[in-house]
């Protein structure tokens, strides 16, 4: 488990948010009208687009970075439906762009929820990863007991 209190969680700087939108991008270039742009703005809009992409096979596994904007999508799907928000994460190995439930310590790396699972062969279904993290993030917001 990686030791936590070496991580520096900060607001994306302008070059962060920057690569964010590059990474977007990469992926809204696949939005074929306006119908799809117009369902692309909302949380199941980007995730069917995820799903286009990925059952379409559009991404070779060897293709890290694109897959990783899949990842970005994912990331803004889970901000739009549950309130998170975008943070970057810096350690010993860099930075990276991470999602954060506001008010807590709980942090997530939709980056490479994709990109890890294609490259290892799992076929992906983002709806039920989506959900599978939906039911984590719903448990951390209530207090114990």
């Amino acid at each position: 488990m990686p030791d936590q209190s070496s991580q520096k969680v900060t607001s994306p700087s302008e070059a962060d948010r920057g690569r964010l939108d590059d990474q977007r991008a990469v992926v809204e270039k696949y939005l074929a009208d306006d119908s799809s742009r117009a369902k692309y703005k909302t949380a199941a809009g980007k995730l069917g687009t995820i799903r286009a992409i990925l059952d379409g096979n559009v991404f070779n596994p060897n293709q890290t970075y694109e897959l990783q904007c899949l990842g970005i999508v994912l990331g803004d799907a889970f901000a739009l439906e549950f309130g998170l928000e975008w943070v970057t994460v810096e350690d010993e190995h860099g930075r990276d762009p991470a999602m954060r439930l506001p008010g807590t310590s709980i942090i997530l790396f939709p980056l490479t929820m994709i990109s890890k699972r294609i490259e290892r062969g799992e076929k992906v279904d983002v709806f039920d990863l989506f959900n599978g993290v939906a039911a984590e993030v719903e448990s951390a917001r209530q207090p114990p007991g």
